[in-house]
């Protein structure tokens, strides 16, 4: 009984000694200023790229989502104009028929 306990004892020991070393092995150092190329200068950089290219992107769905709008109206003129026109030819001749064949 004595053997288990030593064993689990040397086990829990050693496991616990090799999390540690590991732990402090992954850690790395702070890296100096200069070592550091991404500061806060370059943060402001690529914010302002980054605000820049999402205004392209607007604008550029702006002007397409206005010309397909600009299309379709267009489209819907048209479209009404013919199917009025076409309505008041036909009322035009039928009101003909009706006039030249009195009942």
């Amino acid at each position: 009984m004595n053997t288990t306990r030593t064993i689990t004892a040397a086990l829990l020991g050693s496991a616990l000694a090799f999390s540690t070393a590991l732990v402090s092995a992954q850690q790395t150092t702070e890296p100096t200023p200069r070592q550091d190329t991404h500061n806060a200068g370059q943060d402001m950089k690529d914010a302002g790229h980054a605000t820049k290219n999402a205004a392209h992107d607007t604008a550029r769905a702006t002007k397409n989502e206005t010309k397909k709008g600009y299309n379709k109206t267009k489209r819907g003129t048209k479209k009404a104009y013919n199917k009025t026109k076409n309505t008041t030819k036909g009322a035009v001749e039928g009101a003909k028929e009706g006039a030249r064949q009195p009942e």
